[in-house]
């Protein structure tokens, strides 16, 4: 075989090589890149992972996956926040509209719609916050009268679907919004 044929062969191989070998490290890094992109303050409220933040959970136990059956009148994205605090209050029978959008703008749409909102952790109130891109909700299960420390049942905050329960220390409720039951009607 011709010696200038094997060189030019073995270069060309090693052309290839690299290529597949950069091509790889790139689909690889990918997922890395898409979840970082997200920015510090957005990784940090899904993933709770600054224990020094005043807006923290003190615990969170994951619970799994929904596997319970579709909500009739749910109409808010399935395997999200808003899905699973609308789910819980119509549960509780509280239903709140299904027209609020968004978690991060339900307060607003609570207060408009005659809700009463304020900073006060309550069982059967919906906490919600405007932190990443679309905020986030969820169904204040108890609160503890001793310490203050209010718990919620939430989902999407560990995945599409995964439901868990988070405990929150009393000073961090004046970071959230509290939407209760509908403030009653002058004078009645």
């Amino acid at each position: 075989m011709n010696p200038a044929l094997i060189f030019a062969a073995s270069k060309l191989s090693k052309r290839y090589i690299i290529l597949v070998l950069a091509t790889m490290a790139v689909i690889v890094a990918l997922p890395f890149m898409a979840v970082f992109s997200l920015g510090t303050s957005t990784l940090t409220f899904l993933f709770n992972s600054d224990s020094n933040d005043s807006t923290s959970a003190i615990s969170t136990t994951a619970q799994g996956l929904y596997e319970g059956p579709e909500v009739a009148g749910d109409t808010y994205a399935w395997g999200n926040c808003t899905y699973w605090a609308f789910a819980l209050r119509l549960k509780a029978g509280d239903p709140i509209p299904t027209t609020w959008g968004n978690a991060n703008t339900w307060a607003i749409r609570a207060v408009l719609d005659g809700y009463e909102v304020d900073h006060t952790p309550a069982a059967n109130a919906i906490m919600q916050t405007t932190a990443g891109d679309l905020g986030h909700v969820a169904y204040v299960t108890d609160v503890d009268a001793t310490t203050g420390a209010w718990t919620v049942s939430e989902m999407n905050v560990k995945g599409l679907d995964v439901i868990d329960v988070a405990t929150y220390p009393a000073s961090s409720a004046q970071h959230y919004s509290f939407i209760h039951d509908k403030a009653p009607k002058n004078g009645l």
